[in-house]
């Protein structure tokens, strides 16, 4: 491997991009060697110093853009990080190791694959691919994949793996039930499958360095030698692979600098270890640690209400955040009667903010536990005409026509991937029956040779005659698109002639379907990506777009610019940031996920996940929960989360404004007061400084406001039965305004719907 030194040069004066740091942020960017662990929490602008402690080592001649390696967690935030550093120091940015994980070890192990056995074109399988290759090992096991689920074994694989554990050491150490004996013998089978298909998995990508490194001392000699300053970003979300590997690169100069924040660890079911930031100074005699507290985000309010929540976990490292931003309006909580309620109170309040301030659509987000809580959002956003993205549903480049293109190409590539190879080899139905896939399949498995290796040798197989025909004529195609490539053929070529040769388009068009119509478009989609690929690109190749859309992130999936409302689950928004955030269904064995007497460990990674969300939020931040919602088809009655009431109540009130403190030691005569809204728009202003008594106060006006149910419960909520002395028994359908304002919606059995005054009607709860 080519090493380069540095010239020694006299170091320049201090740059004045430095100018515009807070104190601990230019401690961070100038120190620049030895161990260094950069605690930045939310809103501290730890993009920025990652950015510019990059240039200052560039400005200050420590080292050459290629011997810096920068790791990070998406694309998207690698690109903007270069895209800044280049605004600071010029086009020999471009000349940076900056990448996610499994981006840049991609890129090495296409350097060193041979020295693993692996061909340098080798597949990068997805999860669905890696599912593919385990159900079909559970099938020549005797075992049903409906019974024993393949992602169940892909998950204990992929955290065997990101653990380090081999599959003789899980068979002799971690087998202690039958699914784990199960385990066992598909992991055995399962490596050596990728090998004969020259295909990594995700996984592989953090593994096989390691693997590499170790066999060959002399490259990761290399490599040390390569990378003389190594800094990682969001450290605390790393699992025990990727902490091996990084801490093998920096033996050697110990130049590391982590970026993260314990109180943001929310991956474990991931293999993240929070291990590796908490015990950085243990792995690292020496090491310096230094906090980013200043918040350039949120309101106080906002960041008050973050701290009292965190402040509940045990195991984190010390840190409190504070804002030179004014209070702003607390946070606001709504309760509600059922799920469609939530999501009919949360388009409603969107609706009112956009036109009252002025808000765009995507200055919203909401954001909730599981995926399959959207539901019922975008209907009443469809029902209410506002525009929304959803994050975290089928991705473009897993749709099944998406991934049959890509099976072809890839063929084209690396024709030994059996996965893609039989993903494809009758789509379109071209005669080859599953009868003769098995055989073909049993023959390989016979002989240890690739599948694509028995397809060329078809005739000396026992499979069905008639199928021996249309094999040729299916690897004579093959062999003539891999031809063309070869001899010059653009990408975008490649693509349209995989399209007409196979007959892929054809069968699509002769079905004449909406959802083949539908297909269609997706398909020109695809090859608009690949003509927009072949255009950027410095030196266009199949294998290098096959890698790049194989390693695209979640996070890469959202489009801030797109003019339209953010549905995503709280792990999706990490490293995101909107004016307005709803965070929704705040329920007990929702949000937290387990019961009240789950594990503590589980406890606090729930409470950090919720510590992310409030944090997404700038100006304005709701939480949100309902009193029943439909489980299984049946309605039950829900808990409200815990964590609402973990949160200081000092910022906290509920939609009719019942559960405002009265703690004054919270607010200073700087503070700009809370404000409160009614549904009709008009602002209540709350002087602080004048509490009357504990349940009443005075407004700027001078006139004062009374709160019945501040120590308690209000139990004129929605869903109550109660009870009019005029209209008989009722229940509570809806309510709206705040303190002696609330009115309520009551539906009476006898004398139908009304709508009554909380101060003037009289209203008995009765259930």
């Amino acid at each position: 491997m080519k090493t380069f030194s540095l010239q020694p040069e006299t170091p320049k004066a201090t740059p004045d991009f430095l100018k515009g740091l807070n104190e601990q942020q230019h401690k961070a960017v100038t120190h620049t060697d030895g161990p260094l662990l950069i605690i930045a929490g939310a809103g501290s602008g730890k993009t920025r110093v990652l950015t510019f402690r990059i240039a200052y080592l560039l400005q200050q001649f420590k080292a050459a853009p290629n011997e810096i390696l920068a790791l990070t967690f998406t694309n998207k935030a690698a690109r903007e990080m270069k895209e800044r550093i280049k605004d600071l120091i010029g086009d020999k940015a471009q000349k940076l190791w900056m990448g996610t994980f499994h981006s840049i070890f991609s890129k090495i192990l296409r350097f060193e694959a041979d020295k693993l056995g692996y061909g340098k074109d080798f597949t990068i399988y997805d999860t669905s691919d890696s599912e593919t290759v385990i159900k079909l090992i559970l099938q020549e096991l005797n075992f049903d994949p409906k019974e024993i689920k393949p992602k169940t074994i892909r998950n204990k694989i992929s955290d065997a793996k990101n653990q380090l554990i081999s599959p003789d050491q899980f068979q002799h150490r971690f087998v202690s039930s039958t699914l784990d004996d199960i385990t066992a013998k598909v992991y055995q089978i399962y490596i050596k499958r990728l090998k004969q298909s020259n295909a990594m998995d995700f996984d592989d990508l953090l593994v096989k360095p390691i693997e590499l490194f170790e066999n060959h001392p002399e490259v990761l000699e290399a490599y040390q030698d390569r990378f003389k300053y190594i800094m990682i970003d969001e450290y605390q979300d790393t699992n025990h692979a990727q902490y091996k590997v990084t801490k093998m690169l920096a033996d050697k100069f110990k130049n590391i600098c982590v970026v993260g924040d314990d109180a943001q660890s929310i991956y474990s079911f991931r293999g993240a270890d929070i291990s590796n930031i908490l015990n950085f100074q243990e792995d690292y005699e020496n090491a310096t640690q230094i906090p980013l507290e200043q918040n350039y985000r949120s309101t106080k309010s906002i960041l008050q209400c973050a701290d009292s929540i965190i402040k509940k976990n045990s195991k984190q490292l010390d840190k409190t955040l504070w804002t030179e931003k004014n209070y702003g309006d607390p946070i606001t909580l709504l309760d509600n009667f059922d799920e469609r309620d939530e999501a009919n109170r949360v388009a409603d309040h969107i609706i009112n903010l956009k036109m009252r301030h002025g808000y765009k659509n995507n200055d919203f987000a909401i954001l909730y536990r599981t995926n399959y809580q959207s539901r019922v959002f975008e209907e009443a956003l469809r029902r209410k005409s506002l525009t929304y993205q959803l994050v975290g549903g089928l991705s473009f480049y897993q749709r099944k026509e998406i991934k049959d293109v890509i099976a072809y190409l890839t063929l084209l590539v690396n024709p030994h991937d059996e996965t893609n190879l039989i993903r494809i080899i009758n789509e379109p139905s071209r005669g080859i029956g599953n009868k003769s896939i098995q055989d073909l399949r049993a023959e390989a498995r016979n002989t240890g040779q690739s599948v694509w290796s028995i397809l060329q040798e078809v005739e000396s197989t026992s499979v069905y005659k008639p199928a021996k025909v249309r094999i040729r004529e299916f690897v004579n195609m093959i062999h003539r698109l891999r031809s063309d490539l070869e001899n010059g053929a653009g990408l975008t070529d490649a693509t349209r002639n995989v399209l007409e040769q196979s007959g892929y388009m054809k069968a699509l068009v002769e079905e004449n379907s909406q959802e083949s119509m539908m297909r269609r478009e997706n398909i020109l989609e695809f090859q608009n990506a690949i003509a927009y690929y072949e255009k950027g690109a410095k030196k266009a190749s199949l294998s290098a777009f096959l890698q790049e859309i194989s390693l695209i992130t979640d996070g890469d999936k959202f489009d801030e610019n797109k003019p339209a409302i953010t549905l995503m689950t709280v792990h999706a928004s990490k490293g995101l940031e909107f004016p307005c955030v709803f965070v929704v269904g705040m329920e007990e064995n929702l949000f937290p996920v387990g019961g009240r007497e789950g594990f503590e460990a589980d406890i606090e990674e729930e409470r950090r996940l919720f510590y992310v969300a409030i944090t997404r939020a700038e100006e304005r931040l709701y939480f949100s929960h309902c009193r029943n919602r439909y489980k299984f088809g049946e309605e039950q009655r829900q808990i409200r989360s815990r964590f609402i009431d973990e949160v200081d109540a000092g910022v906290v009130r509920t939609e009719t404004g019942a559960t405002i403190s009265q703690r004054q030691d919270r607010f200073t005569l700087n503070d700009e007061p809370p404000k409160s809204t009614t549904s009709s728009g008009t602002q209540v202003e709350y002087d602080w400084e004048q509490p009357i008594s504990k349940k009443t106060y005075k407004s700027a006006s001078g006139s004062t406001i009374q709160y019945d149910y501040s120590d308690g419960e209000d139990p004129f909520q929605v869903g109550a039965v109660v009870e009019h002395a005029k209209f008989g028994v009722g229940k509570i359908v809806s309510r709206s305004g705040l303190g002696l304002d609330t009115k309520v919606v009551v539906f009476f059995k006898s004398r139908g719907q009304k709508k009554l005054m909380l101060k003037a009607a009289p209203l008995q709860v009765i259930g």
